[in-house]
């Protein structure tokens, strides 16, 4: 059955792909995103493209946006990599906690019945390994984890949301940079790589877009889906990394007290810049190098999305480096 869905962070990397399967399947979307779009043209005739800011919105300004729409995604806020003034809680509190509570109080409020919450899978290794305090010792974590309990408490009683818990993620779209482009750059200019010990799951885009589309469609209000494909260590992923390169490479791997001097920089020149990040260097180090794996099998079931496709999404992914520089 066809179905209005609106997604924030439509013009987005996740947002992109979700759109394209969702609209395969025969559903209307509306793409929310900052402006300017990444490139002209992104976007089929069907698609209702919305370029504005929500934060600078209105509240009866985003209710009218929502109006009509059976269900909504946000797949949108601030990821982990930012490093923003100190302290960084109170930033991520506002892009992560504030903004995903508000826009899924107000999509109650405007009839949406569904909604699907994009978090990270840091959330779940959180709540399973508490020995590792990661909402203490991280702000970003704990904004995952308070994002996630805020949106729920914001959607009961009458728009049943469902949470996805994402993990790495490869492939690319068009007219927008690869978060791994550092890493690709660092593979294609040594022959020889230096990296951690540990693994952890990947999967391709479009496998998360159609896990998106499935938690639409009959995920279980709620839930939360720990969603992947497949666990690989750092030195299987940088191997096949390096295949898609062109290029084979030899990894050594590091032992712990040899990485840590270059963290011990990385923080130092954040205070010294005045900021911090929404990870803790230093103590993702213990998260870093262990095996991060899941059994993705009980998501796939529930939600119907597919797998494999990796070592293609990693082409591509080196590919749209290539092509940005």
């Amino acid at each position: 059955m066809s179905q209005s869905v609106l997604i924030l962070g439509g013009t987005g990397f996740i947002g992109w792909h979700a759109t394209r399967v969702l609209q395969s399947q025969g559903n209307r979307v509306t793409a929310v995103g900052l402006p300017p779009l990444p490139e002209p043209g992104l976007f089929s005739a069907e698609t209702r493209v919305t370029l504005n800011d929500l934060n600078a919105l209105s509240d009866s300004e985003v209710l009218d946006l929502l109006k009509g729409h059976h269900a909504v995604v946000f797949a949108a806020g601030a990821d982990d990599r930012v490093a923003p003034r100190r302290p960084a809680w109170p930033f991520f509190r506002a892009a992560n906690v504030l903004a995903a509570q508000r826009f899924f109080v107000l999509a109650r409020q405007a009839g949406v019945k569904r909604g699907v919450l994009l978090s990270s899978y840091f959330a779940h290794f959180a709540r399973v390994r508490p020995e590792l305090e990661l909402a203490w010792h991280h702000p970003y974590i704990r904004s995952r984890l308070e994002q996630e309990q805020a949106c729920l408490d914001a959607a009961r009683p009458d728009l049943e949301l469902t949470i996805l818990e994402l993990p790495y993620i490869f492939g690319a779209m068009p007219g927008r940079v690869p978060l791994w482009r550092p890493l690709i750059k660092y593979l294609a200019a040594t022959p020889l790589l230096f990296y951690t010990r540990g693994g952890t799951n990947m999967i391709a885009v479009e496998h998360v877009a159609e896990a998106i589309a499935g938690a639409i469609e009959q995920g279980r209000p709620g839930e939360r889906y720990l969603i992947g494909d497949e666990n690989l260590t750092w030195v299987e992923f940088l191997a096949r990394l390096g295949r898609a390169v062109g290029r084979r490479k030899r990894v050594l791997t590091l032992p712990n007290w040899a990485v840590l001097p270059a963290l011990f920089g990385v923080k130092l020149l954040h205070r010294l810049q005045g900021k911090e990040g929404g990870l803790d260097p230093i103590r993702l180090l213990e998260l870093q190098t262990i095996n991060t794996f899941f059994d993705p099998e009980p998501s796939r079931r529930a939600l119907g999305y597919g797998s494999g496709g990796l070592d293609r999404a990693l082409a591509e992914t080196v590919e749209a480096c290539r092509v940005s520089r």
